[in-house]
């Protein structure tokens, strides 16, 4: 797959599962290492464009609320700890699909992989372009204007399949994770919808 895309996931694209889910396969293990993207910090900040959750907190019903997710910001002191994944043009579209509201930003210069992965230094040099993807501004003032109403949540489902994945990557990356600053809106069990 030389010459492909590498896509640095550090949320939901952690989880091998939801990659495949994505875009169609199981990811080899020599198309996946542990990276950091320096210059960014994750965020609880992004709004869907298209999901929509019902909800029961702290005694409000909460109907078609605003379902929030990771996103990122520009930080220049900040670290982001998650993965490099290879994919191929089509690949690249379909996430491109599923990240739709976000902004696919190149971070090349700004990817190094992780100390423990030593032995996976042949890696990068088949790294021709790593892309990000980045919440667009309307994303996040949607997340935001929805948070202000009281009408903005998590997917435990979600948090525990992020929390899950870093967790399964081994060395101080699930702490690394547990490092995002906290939401300030809470995590719920919810159900679904799409928008049409």
């Amino acid at each position: 797959m030389s010459g492909d895309t590498w896509i640095f996931g550090y949320g939901s694209l952690v989880s091998p599962t939801s990659m495949a889910t994505t875009i169609g396969r199981t990811v080899a293990a020599e198309h996946v290492a542990i990276a950091h993207l320096d210059g960014y910090g994750r965020r609880w900040n992004y709004g869907s464009m298209h999901l929509r959750g019902d909800w029961h907190h702290e005694g409000v019903e909460v109907t078609e609320g605003m379902v929030v997710s990771l996103g990122l910001v520009a930080a220049e002191t900040d670290t982001c700890n998650g993965v490099i994944v290879c994919v191929t043009a089509d690949e690249l579209a379909q996430l491109d699909w599923r990240e739709r509201d976000y902004q696919r930003t190149d971070v090349t210069e700004l990817i190094r992989l992780d100390d423990l992965q030593r032995d996976h230094r042949h890696v990068l040099q088949r790294v021709e372009r790593v892309m990000t993807y980045v919440p667009r501004p309307s994303a996040i003032e949607r997340y935001e204007a929805a948070r202000d109403r009281g009408r903005a949540g998590i997917r435990l489902s979600y948090r525990d399949l992020v929390s899950a994945a870093f967790g399964d990557l081994g060395g101080d990356h699930l702490a690394r994770y547990d490092a995002t600053p906290p939401p300030d809106v809470p995590a719920v069990d919810m159900t679904l919808s799409m928008l049409s």
